[in-house]
């Protein structure tokens, strides 16, 4: 819980899609349902996949390229690249490393590396970067998630699979402007800890010893009534608490800006709002659920459209997996 409002200012932002857009009639075909189904149950027209020479890294360093250049600054002016992905690359070394490289600070020794907290990544990097700001260590910061979901879906399981598309968003922060974080909050359920799961890739499966049990795990798994079930259970109280933080009343909320979770999710928390559906950014009908790339791709949507007005109030909260819920009020 943040106790003092934190001074900074949104300095820059980009975002960037693969090449490749995929409609939800191409869905249809893959979990092998009749035309329309797609669209019509999860209420989503297109999404971006990444192609194989489209990977984690260079989509999140083309999206750090369009924040610097918004926010006029060079690479080698900042003091910090944090990386803010739902899922790594790969392991060893992390995504943040492998972007820094891509933007010609590889002999910099300017520090790069990851902060983890799956769908709320960039929420957690945010405080990360800001909480820097107010202890002196730096003063400008880049945050970049970055999510290739398509990597691991199972098309066996269409809730599990139809709702996620990939990308990549970063911010430029500066220390000292004039917005300002008046609160930021994260609450883990981890009873629920298994009802998003992606098991591979980690030190408990070993594929020399288990290849068949690996490669089975290897899939994205969701159990997605029961993980909306624990988060709508849990989010009143935390969407209460987190503006009692901030000192604000719903209704002084002017934007929304959220992890777009899935089509149910956003319209449950417009509903938590007054005037809550023009108030909400939703991008969800042409990004899907990015994992962590969606609530930054959703604040460069908000940004870039004017809906961050001087003097407003925005909401930037979301859940992930864990179960985990994350929120931020912040005064524009």
């Amino acid at each position: 819980m943040l106790t003092q409002a934190v001074p900074f200012r949104l300095a820059g932002t980009g975002s960037c899609l693969p090449r490749q857009k995929i409609p939800s009639a191409h869905l249809d075909h893959l979990i092998g349902r009749d035309a329309g189904w797609t669209e019509e149950t999860f209420h989503i027209a297109t999404r971006h996949w990444a192609d194989g020479d489209e990977t984690s890294s260079s989509l999140g360093a083309e999206a750090a390229r369009g924040a610097l250049a918004d926010a006029g600054w060079e690479a080698d002016s900042l003091d910090v690249v944090i990386g803010a992905c739902g899922v790594m690359e790969q392991p060893i070394p992390g995504t943040a490393a492998l972007i820094h490289r891509r933007l010609g600070l590889g002999s910099s020794g300017i520090p790069a590396f990851d902060v983890n907290a799956t769908c709320l990544s960039f929420l957690a990097a945010l405080q990360t970067a800001l909480f820097g700001f107010l202890a002196g260590r730096w003063r400008r910061a880049l945050v970049v998630s970055a999510d290739i979901a398509s990597a691991a879906l199972d098309f066996t399981a269409p809730e599990a699979s139809a709702i996620f598309g990939d990308g990549a968003a970063a911010v430029a922060l500066e220390a000292d402007g004039p917005h300002r974080l008046a609160a930021l909050r994260f609450a883990t359920y981890s009873d629920g800890a298994d009802a998003c799961r992606l098991e591979a890739g980690g030190t408990r499966l070993r594929p020399h010893l288990d290849l068949e049990g690996f490669l089975a795990r290897s899939r994205f798994a969701m159990d997605s009534r029961n993980t909306f079930k624990i988060t709508a259970r849990y989010f009143p109280d935390f969407l209460s608490s987190l503006l009692a933080d901030a000192g604000v009343a719903a209704h002084s909320i002017h934007t929304v800006v959220p992890h777009q979770a899935s089509a149910p999710a956003l319209e449950h928390l417009k509903r938590s709002f007054p005037g809550g559906h023009d108030k909400t950014v939703d991008i969800f009908r042409h990004h899907g659920n990015q994992i962590a790339t969606s609530l930054p791709t959703a604040l460069h949507h908000a940004y870039r459209t004017g809906r961050l007005e001087p003097g407003s109030l925005s909401l930037l909260i979301g859940s992930s997996a864990g179960i985990s819920l994350g929120g931020a009020v912040i005064r524009w």
